[in-house]
């Protein structure tokens, strides 16, 4: 019941918000950092190197833990020359070219690329790996722009397959793999706009014959569990099974109709117990009732809101004409006077022209509820969504 009241608490702030929480944790382009086990790098400097990945990511907004495992951004390390200074002590000198990469994990297209050549002196190999990797530069100008070109190659992609990815998640959904379904639907993020709100649209439909496949479900077993053992247990194994049931579901109102049927079964003594068990459905469809009323005066409150808007760019453009208007009349006023003194110039000039044979001047003069606790909700599945990195092959 606990999973139902946050489930119930989030969509609530959903709604009042028009979803922009799933910007949090689907709406952006997140890239996961991979390093595959075959570098050629001591453990400590691969640790550094994975670090600066994490940072290359975080200072560029594409950083975090993503639900979207497939975008990744890795790395490989060509030695170019190894040279050993005399000491004491003994130093090693290594120059390198790093090649940063973003890269699709499922089908193994790189996205974008970039190499720094790098330069890192140490007492033994590890520490001069480790002295290179600490020059890269996570705001460095080519990374950044390596990182921008990846994600519009990335966006790119959900644009260009958006109507496949429609396609597939409702076909999920007619199998009966609703979580599959979503889960390709809620990884489009949310600056790929039009598929963005296309997917959001599709995900709540198959969302909601989800929790209604599922109340059928429930309601079969509390039925059968209250036919089998009409009393006290049977009542409370009843309840426990209802509250599982999502209040959005279009046959809760049979879960109200079934407690009811209980209730009246129970004697006089045990309907305070049962009371308390129900209770929890009861604060669900409270909560459920809650949202829709934040729902209904949030929307009167956009609507409103748009109409100030509309009256206050109204008043603007009726001020800005009117500026405008002044400003012609000012502007003519001061041609006009203008005109005058350059005739009266004009005119003193051509007379002193001709007074001293020939003196003439010249003047010239003038800028913009539900995707969260299906997260919650569907862990199971998304643990299993788990990418094999060790299978990419970047060329």
């Amino acid at each position: 019941m606990k999973k139902i009241i946050s489930v119930l608490i989030f969509t609530v702030v959903a709604i009042s918000s028009n979803a922009q929480v799933m910007l949090d944790d689907f709406g952006r382009i997140v890239l996961n950092t991979y390093l595959p086990d075959n570098i050629a790098i001591p453990s400590e400097a691969n640790t550094l190197l994975i670090t600066k990945l994490n940072q290359i990511t975080s200072n560029n907004g594409m950083g975090g833990s993503a639900i979207n495992p497939r975008f990744i951004i890795t790395a490989s390390v060509n030695i170019g020359t190894k040279d050993i200074i005399a000491g004491p002590p003994q130093m090693i000198a290594q120059n390198m070219d790093v090649t940063f990469f973003v890269a699709d994990a499922l089908t193994n297209t790189v996205f974008s690329n970039t190499s720094l050549s790098l330069k890192g002196i140490g007492t033994n190999e590890n520490k001069a790996f480790i002295e290179a990797f600490k020059t890269i530069n996570p705001k460095n100008k080519e990374l950044k722009s390596f990182l921008n070109e990846g994600k519009n190659k990335i966006i790119n992609y959900y644009n260009t397959q958006c109507e496949f990815i429609i396609r597939d998640a409702l076909s999920l959904s007619k199998k009966g793999e609703y979580d599959a379904a979503i889960h390709k639907l809620v990884v489009v993020p949310d600056v790929c706009e039009n598929c963005h709100r296309k997917s959001m649209d599709t995900m709540q439909y198959i969302y909601q014959q989800k929790i209604d496949k599922e109340c059928l479900l429930i309601m079969r077993n509390a039925q059968t569990t209250w036919m089998a053992n009409q009393n006290s247990t049977g009542a409370a194994k009843v309840a426990e099974i209802i509250n599982t049931i999502s209040p959005f579901s279009t046959c809760e109102p049979d879960a109200g109709n079934l407690m009811r049927q209980v209730q009246s079964k129970l004697a006089a003594e045990e309907k305070a117990q049962w009371e308390l068990q129900i209770q929890e459905h009861r604060d669900a469809v409270k909560l459920k009732e809650e949202a829709l009323r934040i729902d209904e005066e949030d929307r009167k409150r956009q609507v409103a809101l748009q109409k100030d808007a509309q009256k206050q760019q109204y008043s603007l453009q009726k001020d800005a004409q009117k500026q405008q208007y002044s400003l012609q009349i000012y502007a003519q006023k001061q041609q006009y006077s203008l005109q005058k003194d350059a005739q009266k110039q004009q005119y003193s000039l051509q007379k002193v022209e001709q007074e001293v044979g020939g003196f003439r001047g010249v003047v010239n003069s003038l800028v913009k509820l539900k995707m969260s606790f299906w997260r919650a909700g569907s862990q199971q599945y998304l643990n299993s969504q788990q990418i094999d990195y060790s299978k990419v092959k970047l060329n």
